[in-house]
């Protein structure tokens, strides 16, 4: 079991940044694969940002356009998402999540990870 406790969500304008943590339970280098997803109102979940602890490599969304980093605090078990040059469409509520296993190429689908945190929210203030 890993909990993941999320916070750094709240009122930006756009065009401002935020940095969102994500606290897991055990210690992050034993999970495969954590990821980023929002879900913003009538919409479904979808995937932002991944890190594979294996190489290190991380995965983004097309969408982003490099506004987005994801990275991780082995000593802290912690991943977070550095998000800069926000815009209104990036308001969501935000959930980090954690994978038990991990198959290439499958870090986009929600059915990859097995424990979610609760999520925070990020809303666009302009």
């Amino acid at each position: 079991q890993v909990q993941l406790v999320e916070s750094g969500g709240g009122l930006v304008q756009a065009g401002g940044s935020l940095r969102l943590s994500c606290a897991a339970s055990r210690r992050t280098f034993s999970i495969p694969i954590m990821g980023w997803f929002r879900q913003a109102p009538g919409k479904e979940r979808e995937f932002v940002a991944a890190f594979r602890w294996l190489g290190g490599s991380t995965y983004y969304a097309d969408f982003l356009k490099g506004r987005f980093t994801i990275s991780r605090d082995n000593v802290k078990n912690t991943l977070y998402l550095q998000m800069n040059d926000l815009k209104p469409e990036d308001t969501a509520v935000y959930y980090c999540a954690a994978a038990k296993e991990y198959y290439s190429g499958t870090y986009r689908a929600t059915s990859t990870y097995d424990y979610w945190g609760q999520g925070t929210q990020v809303t666009d203030s302009s």
